[in-house]
């Protein structure tokens, strides 16, 4: 993408960094999150951080996503990623969650903003979006105080624990506010 190594983003006392082996331990206790599973339909072993780590930077090389661990101070707090990258057509779609001890911060949606911005200063892109699922009220708060307008629904899009859901569609493009 813009560089050979993946930048670190700083947001409004948040700091966006690559994801390292040593952040195994917050990124298992994400995935045993009931919330969070909930809305990302999966648990995750020690193994399988190792290796959910280990595969970002070959995801920034091949230019089809990113993920960073989202640190306040000197914690992990949350992750956010472009989970689909394609830079010929200027778009990227946004994932994120947020411990639970980080809920209730502002967490996501300042660094749903920074990398946003980021998106449209340093990698040119078009647009940026992000889905979730209609029940999920707090994204859907997230989105738009990151300045992602609402676009419309996906039917039944998005398969999560308890069935498939109809997801929200939100964007933001290089020429928002």
């Amino acid at each position: 993408m813009a560089a050979l190594t993946q930048p670190e983003i700083h947001a409004e006392g948040l700091l966006l960094r690559p994801w390292q082996p040593s952040d195994r331990p917050a990124v298992v206790a994400a995935y045993a999150d009931p919330a969070i599973q909930r809305w990302h339909c999966r648990s995750m072993t020690d193994d399988e951080a190792h290796d959910w780590i280990a595969a970002w930077p070959d995801r920034w090389r091949g230019e089809t996503g990113a993920g960073w661990a989202v640190l306040d101070a000197r914690n992990v707090v949350g992750q956010i990623s472009l989970r689909r990258v394609a830079l010929a057509e200027g778009l990227a779609e946004v994932s994120y969650w947020v411990l639970p001890d980080a809920r209730g911060r502002r967490v996501a949606t300042r660094a749903l903003t920074a990398l946003a911005a980021w998106c449209f200063d340093t990698l040119k892109l078009h647009r940026a979006e992000l889905c979730h699922s209609t029940a999920n009220v707090a994204s859907c708060r997230v989105a738009g105080y990151a300045g992602f307008a609402a676009e419309g629904t996906k039917r039944r899009e998005g398969r999560h624990a308890d069935g498939w859901h109809d997801m929200h569609l939100h964007a933001r493009l290089a020429g928002d506010l």
